[in-house]
């Protein structure tokens, strides 16, 4: 029976976990150690907070179909001592955008998100002109959006809600950093901390985000997950976009409304893509030879855009499939990885968090079947290959 759970880590997805472990069974002992109780360098409050079902793996699907529910009934769900929190979730959509190279994978994953019971529409480019008319679809042959249940919110705000439900429910978070894990065999038996505690456990949750990596090294494990830095520009404009989505261009560039502004970003290029790169800076070069140029293309009235702020927040990016690994490592019996999100953590954490704690307390998935994300793939070199990696 277990009777105690460390969780390493306080984002998304450790205070998902540790909320519905408390919601479940309130008398395990949850605790939640969190190296920044701010979270000012959490991947949490930094990406752009978004949510979609248009992937291409089914699994991936059902577990945004599960966090758009949750996320509609977040005040219900996560209210405490009458306060009900708000994320200021706004259901805009996604627009993913297909040059006659993608219009087949676009069709294909449109086939399969619709028939999981996801709300796509697959638009053709005058079907793309009559909805965006500020939209450049000379070179496009289709676009898939989403009429509900894709979107936007806080994320910080989540994150908050969901750590002040689990506290409330008696999960105790402790500001401090791990430094070392006791195991015995193919067992932890205790956190060690830098407060000069040790936490006793019966489980121990890796949900460190961006430094998961240096935790499961505690452990002896080698885990594919790194810290990516993704830089973000705050950017206005002229330009009113009527209805404007959070629009993906076949070349990995986004955009999305904030009120009167925008959010944009992409990845940068393989070669120009190391880890563990400094927070405190931004690649500019990014926007200026990348994300500027196509916005400009894809929305003329961008062509005269201005950056007000921007920022860089980490990917807990897994290298091998861009995927979460969800599960014990066969070496270690009684440690949870819940890591690799790889930019998809927060529309992925309630499906997590439920799906762990049943693994916890259940010894298996009650509800949705995790098990696809577990370590065997990633042991036996077999990615899992998702088409709408963003």
């Amino acid at each position: 029976m277990t009777s105690s759970v460390v969780i390493v880590g306080g984002g998304v997805i450790g205070s998902s976990v540790a909320y519905f472990l408390r919601a479940s069974d309130p008398t395990v002992q949850v605790t939640v150690i969190e190296r920044d109780p701010t979270y000012a360098r959490s991947s949490s409050a930094l990406s752009a907070a978004s949510i979609r079902q248009q992937f291409s793996t089914p699994l991936s699907v059902r577990m945004s179909l599960f966090g758009i529910d949750f996320l509609r009934s977040i005040g219900e769900r996560l209210e405490v001592n009458g306060e009900r929190p708000s994320i200021d979730l706004h259901e805009g959509g996604y627009l993913f955008l297909a040059t006659p190279a993608g219009a087949d994978t676009l069709r294909e994953n449109h086939a399969l998100q619709r028939e999981l019971g996801a709300d796509i529409s697959l638009l053709d480019p005058a079907q793309l002109r009559a909805r965006f008319p500020w939209l450049n679809t000379e070179d496009l042959a289709a676009g898939a959006f989403g009429e509900s249940g894709e979107g936007w919110f806080d994320g910080y705000g989540l994150v908050q809600a969901l750590r002040r439900k689990a506290q409330s429910l008696g999960a105790r978070y402790v500001p401090t950093e791990v430094v070392g894990i006791e195991r015995e065999a193919h067992r932890a038996t205790a956190v060690r901390a830098a407060n000069g505690e040790t936490y006793a456990c019966d489980v121990v949750v890796n949900a460190a985000g961006a430094w998961s990596r240096g935790v499961a090294a505690m452990l002896g494990i080698d885990i594919p997950v790194y810290a990516r830095r993704r830089s973000i520009f705050n950017v206005s404009s002229p330009a009113k976009l009527e209805r404007a989505p959070l629009l993906i261009d076949p070349s990995g560039v986004y955009f999305r409304p904030e009120g009167r502004t925008y959010l944009c970003g992409t990845s940068p290029s393989a070669d120009h893509d190391p880890d563990d790169l400094p927070l405190d800076e931004v690649d500019h070069a990014l926007f200026d030879d990348v994300i500027w140029p196509t916005l400009a293309h894809r929305v003329p009235a961008f062509e005269a855009l201005r950056v007000e702020r921007c920022w860089s927040g980490y990917y807990e990016y897994n290298v091998l499939d861009q995927n979460a690994i969800i599960g014990c490592h066969p070496d270690i019996d009684n440690c949870i990885f819940a890591n690799g999100f790889s930019g998809h953590g927060l529309q992925q954490g309630p499906a997590t968090g439920r799906g762990v704690s049943e693994l916890i307390l259940r010894g298996r998935y009650e509800t949705l079947d995790l098990s696809l994300l577990d370590w065997t793939r990633v042991l036996e070199g077999r990615p899992i290959v998702e088409k709408n990696v963003v």
